[in-house]
C-alpha cells in the first residue's frame, strides 16, 4: 500500500520559518575534509573534528556541513524579523546550549498530531536545497519513537522524491554497526542518523552501567581504534531533537554538545526549555484549522452550583463499563 501525503499550508510554513533564519549563506555543497579512516596499512591524518578540518580530495574524503557564513547578528536580525511577522515574542540573543560550535538553538512548536516528523523531513530537504547543508542526526527520547521516525522516513521516501528528486540515505545508529559511519561521512548525499538519547547519554564515569552508551566515546578496536563521537562530529551535522522536553537531562545536554552540531532544530508541543522560538502551531491554532480531533458534549448535570460562583472545574472522569463517559464538575 502506498500513502500519498497532501501539502499542508502550515507545515510548509514551518519549513520557510527555520529556512529564513539562514537567508543570506551562500549554497556549498562540497566541503570535504580529510576523513579519520582509523588503523590502515598506509598511515593516515586521524582525529580530526570539525574545528580542525582539511580539505583535501581522496579516497579519505568526508563531506561535511559548511559553515554558517552570517555573523551572530545577522543570524538575530534575521529570527527577530520572523517572530515579529509571526507575532512571536522576539529574542533578545541567539541560544548556543550546546556550546560554541553550535550557532544556535531553534524551537518550533507544533501541535501533537500535526505532523513534526513530516515538518522536520521537510526542512532537511529545503535545507540542502538552499544551502547545501546534508548532514543531519535526529535525537528521539526512546527506542519506540526512534522506530516510529525510521519508520516515516521509509513512508514518504516516494514523496519527497516527487518533489526534490532524490531520496535521504537514513539508518539507525547500531554500535553494533559502526561501519555506518563511515557511509554517513563519506557520502554526498543527504544523510541522516536517527539515535535514541539512551545510546550516547552517558559518562565515562558510569562505568559497565551503561556500555552501549559508553562505546560511541571510546575507541574501539573494530572501528580502527577510532572514536565513533569524533567520526560524527567531523561532519557539523545538524541536529534535531524531536520531543527535547523528554530529553533534558544532564548527561543528554552535555553529550549532545560533544557531536559539535552546526545547530539544533528542536520540535515540540510543550517546550520545557525555551530557545529561539521561530514557529508556533499550538492547541488553539490546531482546533481553529480542524487539524486535531475535537471533543463533544452531549450534556452536563450542575449540582449544588450557586448562581455567584465564578467557575466550576473537572474533579472526576467516572467510567462505567454499561454506560457512556462522564465528567462530575465541582
Amino acid at each position: 500500500m502506498k500513502f500519498k501525503f497532501k501539502i499542508q499550508d502550515y507545515q510548509t510554513e514551518a519549513v520557510e520559518a527555520v529556512v529564513k533564519v539562514f537567508e543570506g549563506q551562500p549554497f556549498n555543497n562540497r566541503v570535504s575534509y580529510l576523513r579519520d579512516l582509523g588503523n590502515q596499512t598506509t598511515p593516515i591524518q586521524t582525529s580530526l573534528l570539525a574545528d580542525d578540518l582539511q580539505y583535501v580530495g581522496n579516497n579519505g574524503s568526508g563531506f561535511g556541513n559548511a559553515p554558517i557564513e552570517l555573523s551572530d547578528s545577522q543570524l538575530l536580525d534575521n529570527i527577530r524579523a520572523l517572530q515579529l511577522d509571526n507575532n512571536i515574542k522576539q529574542s533578545s540573543e541567539l541560544s548556543k546550549p550546546f556550546g560554541n560550535t553550535c550557532r544556535c538553538a531553534l524551537d518550533i512548536e507544533m501541535e501533537t498530531g500535526t505532523g513534526k516528523t513530516y515538518c522536520y523531513i521537510k526542512t532537511m530537504f529545503e535545507l540542502n536545497k538552499k544551502y547545501g547543508w546534508s548532514k543531519f542526526i535526529v535525537v528521539v527520547p526512546s527506542i519506540a519513537i526512534r522506530e516510529g521516525v525510521k519508520k516515516s522516513f521509509e513512508v514518504m521516501e516516494d514523496h519527497f522524491f516527487e518533489q526534490y528528486n532524490k531520496k535521504a540515505r537514513f539508518f539507525v545508529y547500531n554500535s553494533k554497526n559502526l561501519n555506518q559511519l563511515d557511509n554517513f561521512s563519506a557520502s554526498k548525499d543527504i544523510n541522516v542518523m536517527i539515535i535514541n538519547a539512551q545510546a550516547f547519554a552517558s559518562s565515562l564515569k558510569e562505568g559497565a552501567k551503561n556500555e552501549t552508551a559508553r562505546i560511541i566515546y571510546s575507541k574501539q578496536d573494530s572501528f580502527g581504534s577510532r572514536r565513533p563521537i569524533d567520526v560524527i562530529a567531523a561532519n557539523r551535522p545538524i541536529i534535531i531533537l524531536d520531543e527535547p522536553q523528554k530529553l533534558g537531562g544532564g548527561a543528554t545536554q552535555s553529550s549532545i554538545k560533544l557531536f559539535k552540531p552546526l545547530f539544533s532544530l528542536n520540535y515540540s508541543a510543550t517546550h520545557k526549555d525555551v530557545h529561539n522560538l521561530v514557529y508556533v502551531l499550538d492547541a488553539l491554532d490546531a482546533y481553529q484549522k480542524k487539524l486535531v480531533k475535537k471533543i463533544e458534549v452531549k450534556g452536563f448535570d450542575l449540582r449544588n452550583l450557586r448562581g455567584t460562583d465564578g467557575f466550576v472545574y473537572l474533579s472526576q472522569i467516572l467510567l462505567d463499563p454499561k454506560k457512556p463517559p462522564m465528567a462530575r464538575l465541582a
